[in-house]
């Protein structure tokens, strides 16, 4: 589904900032250029949740008419941006992936959306999510080919810049719900270090493991918008007080020294699929001397379990009230989860928590000596939809327990024609160091092929 690159849709977040910004494109017509995209194309790809198209294009002629009168323009002024929807909004419902949350009207914009409207960014709608942000499949389809799935849960994110229909995305992450969303669907994907990107206002799955990620064309684009809407706020309890990384600088500089690499032999490597694992092989020995091969600690293997411990006894308690009083409302996935989830005793939770404080320390020293890890960002390509369920988010799980910033880069190509991402991980709070290491990997891999 590719639109022609003569359309306005078609340009990167940062591209059309510029022009906007330059006077060599209006937000209007680049809004009109979506809403077209679509209108063409959703009815096949169903990414979209909530669209409001003349509320889209009132905010886009306000910011044309803010430029015009040579006033104070922000860095995404005049840019639709598409938020997952848990994330709640003054103007749009927040229906949370789930008929149980039909129509609800929060009346208050989340810090995040506080923060894309200081930016000058238009809100253009919300993107499909699964159930609660979790395991059962929306309808969403991935537009590369729509027998796949998009990934999940940031689907209709994911699909929406994708499809063309938006050049930035917010999406949420309490396991792979960007990465892996990212890679299926051939987009550039960033999740920061937890705490980068305030949580209030977005629904609550997991206190200690929700994390908020982006989609974008480019590397650019997604450090753009998460400077955007990165900062402190004390209502969130994993927020930090103090300056994040400047992810735009750091995307745009060039690496001192070449960077070092580390690859780990993962102790699930069997659960990719073998044209994935050939593929990443040959990134791996293109970067050459850059990486060096190393077997995984004997504590990763557990890991998985912990995560899944947190994840689950957080969310039976967070929605509690919800479960209890909509349960004949809960989808047949996510019930066996929930009853599974209320027999964690607190001193397993307890445990797990601690687990996960060590994982964090072990990566705090891990990084002196390496840039980034490089790894898979998903198990392959898309699987199909009629496997059920959005693929296997193992690849992600270990980082997104620990915190560390990853990122999907768009790559590679599967033998039946889907994307497949590479992922990269870099330590806590030099967020911008790993989108330079990033931006070198690309750079380094264009001039193996020549």
């Amino acid at each position: 589904m590719t639109p022609d690159t003569q359309t306005p849709n078609a340009l990167s977040a940062t591209e059309a900032a510029r022009k906007i910004r330059d006077g060599l494109l209006t937000s209007e017509s680049l809004v009109q250029a979506c809403l077209a995209r679509i209108k063409e194309t959703d009815g096949q790809i169903k990414a979209w949740a909530q669209l409001d198209p003349e509320r889209a294009l009132a905010q886009a002629r306000e910011m044309d008419e803010i430029r015009r009168a040579g006033r104070p323009m922000g860095a995404l002024h005049g840019v639709p941006v598409g938020l997952k929807d848990i994330i709640d909004t003054a103007d749009f419902p927040t229906e949370r992936g789930t008929p149980i949350f039909a129509g609800r009207e929060s009346g208050a914009d989340a810090t995040i959306v506080e923060r894309l409207r200081d930016a000058g960014a238009v809100v253009l709608g919300k993107t499909v999510t699964t159930e609660l942000a979790f395991l059962h499949p929306a309808q969403t389809r991935n537009p590369h080919n729509t027998e796949h799935t998009p990934g999940g849960s940031s689907s209709g994110s994911a699909a929406a810049v994708a499809a063309f229909h938006v050049p930035l995305a917010v999406g949420t992450q309490t396991n792979g719900s960007v990465i892996r969303p990212a890679s299926f669907c051939g987009v550039h994907g960033f999740k920061p270090t937890r705490g980068v990107i305030a949580r209030t206002g977005l629904l609550q799955t997991s206190q200690s493991l929700d994390q908020v990620g982006v989609f974008g064309r480019t590397l650019e684009d997604v450090a753009l918008l998460t400077d955007a809407i990165s900062g402190y706020d004390q209502r969130d309890a994993l927020s930090y007080p103090r300056p994040r990384p400047h992810m735009l600088e750091g995307c745009r500089a060039e690496v001192p020294v070449e960077p070092s690499l580390a690859w780990f032999d993962l102790p699930f490597a069997d659960r990719l699929t073998a044209d994935g694992a050939a593929a990443l092989n040959e990134v791996v020995e293109a970067l050459g001397a850059r990486v060096e091969r190393l077997p995984s600690p004997p504590a990763f293997a557990g890991l998985v379990e912990v995560q899944r411990v947190i994840h689950e006894y957080e969310i039976c308690r967070h929605l509690r009230e919800v479960f209890e009083a909509h349960w004949d409302r809960i989808s047949p996935s996510l019930q066996p989860v929930i009853e599974r989830a209320r027999g964690i005793p607190d001193a397993q939770y307890e445990d797990a928590l601690g687990t996960m404080q060590a994982a964090r320390d072990f990566f705090s020293v891990f990084f002196h000596d390496y840039d980034a890890v490089i790894a898979p960002s998903a198990t392959g390509e898309a699987p199909p939809v009629s496997a059920g369920g959005t693929g296997d988010p193992v690849f992600c799980t270990i980082w997104t327990l620990a915190g560390l910033p990853c990122v999907s880069l768009p790559l590679l190509v599967g033998s039946r024609g889907l994307p497949i991402g590479v992922q990269l991980i870099g330590t806590y709070e030099a967020d911008d160091r790993l989108l330079r290491t990033a931006r070198w990997v690309v750079d380094a891999l264009q001039q193996a092929e020549g």
